[in-house]
């Protein structure tokens, strides 16, 4: 198979809330309100600077996405770029889809003065991403997260 990677643009902001809300019921059984994220995943798209959503396509048909998200380190002087809502169309997974996409971000990162790491965070429970995550040189970090939303 052929895929290539391409960044995001307005054509893709329905098919990326589609697996926003698949992906949320699926990993948490949470259930989103797809006009909320479609709302969401616009605002990436017009504002570059906060992010962009990284996709695998199979010829014109879009299989992944991936969020990639900024965060000022004062302490490396640069950006890490999270990974953050991570899809991928059920009958690709287990191709190498990930590692693909994790493989440019990574080379990103590694190219750029400005990037400085990659950060992501996964659900306690589940094993077969850590195990991943793991195989592809991440590390497993001494912080917890905590959170307060609204």
């Amino acid at each position: 198979m052929n895929y290539n990677i391409i960044i995001a643009d307005e054509k893709h902001i329905e098919t990326i809330a589609d697996f926003q809300v698949k992906m949320a019921l699926e990993t948490e059984d949470y259930k989103l309100d797809f006009e909320t994220v479609k709302k969401g995943v616009q605002h990436v798209i017009d504002n570059q600077s906060v992010g962009r959503y990284v996709l695998v396509m199979d010829g014109d048909k879009c299989i992944a996405s991936m969020l990639n998200l900024y965060e000022w380190s004062d302490w490396r002087c640069g950006n890490v770029l999270w990974i953050h809502s991570l899809f991928v169309i059920e009958e690709y997974r287990r191709k190498g889809i990930f590692r693909m996409m994790y493989d440019y971000v990574k080379n990103e990162v590694d190219a750029s003065e400005e990037l400085r790491g990659l950060r992501l965070y996964v659900e306690k429970n589940n094993d077969r991403a850590q195990t991943t995550y793991k195989a592809m040189g991440m590390t497993k970090e001494h912080y917890d997260m905590y959170e307060w939303l609204k």
